[in-house]
């Protein structure tokens, strides 16, 4: 494997940073060379000068897009925390249903779909039927179109459909074709996926009553992660919800929330 020089690096760290906000430490200099090496190699550059070159050229706006691509972590499972989906299920979801509110959703970076499904799954679990198809509405979005496309067909391996997924809800949910576990078309048509990079404005998305953005803002720099939980903020209707990942915290970055527990999960609610 080709190695990275140190200018290298601090270049194809400044075009990763500047395409999609993520912030590679000094000490990720081998996830450069694990995930772009074969992409360089396929682009006919010799090392990764070049290749930092030919990125960045006018007319190579879908080579940059794969450097994104590749770069992204798309780790996920199904019901990630658990914690979240509880406090859907026991508190929020029976909420909203209660008083005949309709519900909308955004999860922001969803990779492959998991976390979107998820909450469906969780809506029928927990709520009625009718109030789940009329009222819940899921908007899914993330900037790795392999991701997305994944997300969109709604088909499985078995590998990817044991993580986190109870065999009841793999029998309930799921049709099997050989070795693909297809969802359901229940579940799948409540969500609606969209390439989206979280640099750009949000004015387009709507408003939305709950917001997961979960282990996502930890690739993120100081400044991008401020900027990025005041547009959040203004993305959510008047008492909405924010959940992000266990092991994150808004102190340092926003006061537009006011922090929520129930059981194990801290979730924020704007002020």
């Amino acid at each position: 494997m080709l190695t990275l020089t140190e200018n290298e690096f601090g270049l194809l760290r400044g075009l990763i940073e500047n395409e999609c906000g993520i912030s590679l430490q000094i000490d990720k200099q081998y996830l450069i060379e694990n995930r772009l090496t074969n992409l360089m190699i396929q682009s006919g550059c010799d090392n990764f000068g070049d290749f930092y070159q030919q990125a960045t050229k006018n007319i190579n706006a879908e080579l940059r897009d794969k450097i994104v691509d590749a770069i992204t972590t798309n780790e996920t499972l199904w019901f990630r925390d658990q914690s979240p989906y509880d406090t859907l299920a026991k508190v929020l979801f029976p909420d909203f249903e209660k008083n005949s509110r309709s519900c909308k959703i955004w999860s922001a970076a969803c990779s492959t779909g998991q976390e979107p499904y998820s909450i469906v799954m969780t809506a029928f679990e927990n709520t009625t039927t009718s109030w789940a198809k009329s009222k819940l509405q899921l908007v899914g979005t993330d900037i790795s179109s392999s991701a997305l496309k994944l997300a969109e067909s709604a088909r499985y391996n078995k590998i990817a459909i044991s993580r986190g997924l109870s065999e009841q809800y793999k029998t309930k949910y799921f049709d099997v074709d050989g070795a693909i576990y297809k969802l359901s078309s229940r579940v799948k048509d409540l969500v609606k996926f969209q390439k989206f990079n979280l640099q750009n404005s949000f004015t387009g998305l709507g408003q939305f009553d709950i917001i997961f953005l979960r282990n996502v803002a930890i690739y993120f720099a100081h400044d991008f992660k401020v900027e990025l939980f005041k547009k959040i903020a203004n993305a959510l209707n008047p008492g909405g919800y924010l959940f992000i990942g266990s092991s994150e915290s808004l102190i340092g970055y926003s006061d537009a929330f006011k922090t929520v527990q129930y059981e194990r999960c801290r979730y924020y609610q704007l002020k």
